[in-house]
Formats: structure tokens, C-alpha cells, sequence
């Protein structure tokens, strides 16, 4: 192993740390794979967790750009080392993969690997990911070895070394499935309680809408003046429900964000809509991390509200929408060529428009949100979140 012992337990302690920072899936194994990579002095690492398909529900990669990544193609199946992993629940150490007769060939952009380290990580008797490195890199002012490519290869301390960071893997990665697994049982949960509340609330008022609205319908020829009393109930019934039934679905997180991730969600959503509308809506990203689950939500919310003004209210022909990085947050900015709106009279129009939602949405995320608008000249309103 190239680490000495007080760089290696040192090294150990802060992958360890690094793993068990996290708690969605995901970044618990872009953690364990690039600990590992580090670690172990590897030029490439993998951690793929297997679906009941032959295939891999989630497959990180570290050392490999982006566009290597995208070049080589879909995810890989289990076939050979990795299925042998995955079956036989043992080490794999190879001075040349290459050279096994279980090897089985890569898409012509996989990069070249020789020397390979690889192990199944187990919960129990479950074996929930196969992790593996490849071509170990020799430390500078060292002399290289004699072997294939004239590499070293990986050692038994290298694979005594794994074998203990797969230990905690297998804890860190278990306890980010439980925690994925409670958040989802408090959604559902939460959904159970906005149902009751919809069936108490919304239904309760379209029932006496309807019973107005026959009422109405009975008084039409023989008393008009009642029948439009009637019917004007019928319509602020109506506002009162549609509110309702608003401000209850609103309050659910949309499971797009946590699958997706805010900026494939609200691609996804204007994708959606420019397709769905005559006037043409865009929208472009640039270069934004993740940022807190309330951040991500007030955004996503925001943006809603703000093109349902433009597509709904605005006659628009035109809406941009951009994600724009600043600093360690984010600036959103959904821009229209509409009819636009005097700020002056915002306290009569903002109620209308949902400004003061969106207002209180940007306010309780401890972000801001401006409006720029006028008469004729369209809209603009851009919402920052401080990130995390």
C-alpha cells in the first residue's frame, strides 16, 4: 500500500467521515467511490447496486469525465467479473482483467483497464452494489513494477483495505435507504392528511355548489332576479373551492425533485408547456449545484406561478426561463413579452398575479424575489435563493 501508517488511518477516518456525511443514495456513492479511488491510488473506480433485472439500478463512476461517460454508453449489464461478483460474493483481484477468461470485451470509448480490485458490498446476506477499481497508479519517484504494462497491480493490504471501507459502505449506504425510504412514508403520510383535508374542505363546498346550482336552475323562469343571486353564489362558491383545493396541492413536494433533481424537473415541466402552448417557452441552465430541499421546492413553486401568469394571463408569444449559479445559490428569471402590469397598483394586481405567494415563497427560504413590469412592455421576475 503506497500509504504510510498515519497517512492511511488518517486517510480511512476521513473517508469514513466523508460517508456517513450524507444521506440521499446517491451521494452516499459518489462518496464511497471516489474515498476509494483516493484511497487505493486507482485511476478508475465504479459502484454499481443491481436491480432483479441482469441489469444495475444505479451505476457512479469516478475518474472518467463526463463525456467519456456519455460516449460509452448505456449502463452495463451483469455479465462476467461483475456478475461473478454479484453471485459469488468473494474478491476479485486481477494483475490483468484483460486475461480472464470471464472477461468479456467493453464498448470501444470504455477506457483501457488492466490490474483490477474488486468486491461485492453485503448487508447481511443481501449483497446490495459490486465496487470496483482499476489500474492502480504507482506513486511518484517510485520505480515501477515488472508487471502487465508495467503496472504493479493491486496487494492483498490494497484489498484487506477495501474490504473494511465496503464494511461501512454497505452501513452507510443501508442507512441512506432507510432514511429515503421514512422521507417517502412521510410523504405519503402527508398526502394521506391533505386527502382528508381536501374530502372535508372541497368536497363539502362543491356540494353546496351544486345544490345552488340547482337551485338556480329552478327559479330561472319563475323568479330571475333570485336565479342570479343564485348563480352569483354559485360563482364565489366555486373561487372558494378552486382556492382550496390550491392551497392544498401546493403544499406537496413534487417527487420530480427528489428523483430528478430541480433542473431536469423544470426542464422537464417547460418542455412540457411550450408544447402544450402557442407562445414559445425555453429554458436554459447554467452550471447550478444542488440546493437545500426548501430552496429547490420555493423555486420550482415560483416558477409555476410565474408562467401560469404569462402563458395564462399575459398573451405572451415569448417566455424564457433560466437557472443561473451565483455564488453557493441560485438565480432564477422567468422573463415574458406579455401584456405586462402597472408595479404601481401592486397591491390591487399582486393578489391576482400570486406575487405575494411568491413573495412570501422567496421570503421563507430566506431568498428575495423582484418584479419588473409595465404596460405593454412585458415581465420580469427573478427570485434568488442564498443555497446552502
Amino acid at each position: 500500500m503506497s500509504h504510510g501508517p498515519r497517512s492511511g488511518l488518517y486517510a480511512v477516518s476521513s473517508a469514513l467521515l466523508a460517508m456517513s456525511r450524507h444521506l440521499e443514495v446517491r451521494d452516499v456513492l459518489k462518496t464511497i467511490v471516489a474515498s476509494a479511488r483516493e484511497l487505493l491510488d486507482a485511476q478508475y473506480a465504479a459502484l454499481g447496486v443491481p436491480d432483479d433485472h441482469g441489469g444495475f439500478a444505479q451505476f457512479v463512476v469516478d475518474g472518467v469525465s463526463d463525456a467519456q461517460w456519455k460516449a460509452i454508453g448505456p449502463l452495463p449489464r451483469q455479465h462476467g467479473i461483475l456478475a461473478a461478483m454479484l453471485r459469488e460474493a468473494r474478491p476479485e483481484r486481477l494483475a490483468d482483467v484483460r486475461k480472464d477468461p470471464r472477461f468479456e470485451g467493453w464498448p470501444a470509448a470504455h477506457p483501457d483497464m488492466s490490474d483490477f480490485l474488486g468486491l461485492p458490498i453485503r448487508d447481511g446476506d443481501e449483497i446490495i452494489g459490486a465496487l470496483f477499481l482499476a489500474n492502480k497508479m504507482w506513486p511518484e519517484g517510485e520505480p515501477p513494477c515488472s508487471g502487465p504494462d508495467g503496472r504493479c497491480g493491486f496487494t492483498e493490504d490494497d484489498e484487506e483495505l477495501l474490504t473494511i471501507l465496503a464494511q461501512h459502505a454497505a452501513i452507510a449506504l443501508t442507512n441512506a435507504r432507510l432514511y429515503e425510504r421514512s422521507r417517502e412514508l412521510t410523504i405519503a403520510e402527508e398526502r394521506s392528511r391533505l386527502a382528508h383535508e381536501l374530502h372535508d374542505a372541497v368536497s363539502q363546498k362543491l356540494f353546496s355548489l351544486r345544490l345552488t346550482a340547482q337551485a338556480a336552475a329552478a327559479l330561472v323562469d319563475r323568479d330571475p332576479s333570485r336565479a342570479k343571486g343564485e348563480l352569483q353564489h354559485v360563482a364565489a362558491l366555486a373561487a372558494e373551492a378552486a382556492e382550496e383545493l390550491r392551497a392544498a396541492v401546493v403544499e406537496l413536494r413534487p417527487a420530480a425533485l427528489d428523483e430528478d433533481g430541480l433542473v431536469a424537473t423544470l426542464r422537464t415541466q417547460i418542455q412540457v408547456l411550450d408544447r402544450a402552448h402557442s407562445a414559445r417557452v425555453t429554458f436554459c441552465g447554467h452550471g447550478v449545484r444542488a440546493l437545500p430541499a426548501s430552496q429547490e421546492e420555493a423555486v420550482l413553486r415560483v416558477s409555476q406561478e410565474a408562467l401560469h401568469n404569462a402563458l395564462r394571463h399575459s398573451g405572451a408569444t415569448r417566455v424564457d426561463v433560466t437557472l443561473e449559479r451565483r455564488g453557493p445559490g441560485a438565480v432564477l428569471c422567468v422573463r415574458d413579452d406579455g401584456s405586462g402590469f402597472d408595479p404601481t397598483a401592486i397591491r390591487s394586481a399582486g393578489r391576482h398575479l400570486g406575487l405575494v405567494s411568491m413573495r412570501d415563497r422567496a421570503s421563507g427560504v430566506g431568498g428575495t424575489l423582484t418584479v419588473e413590469s409595465a404596460p405593454g412592455k412585458g415581465t420580469v421576475i427573478e427570485m434568488e435563493v442564498p443555497g446552502g
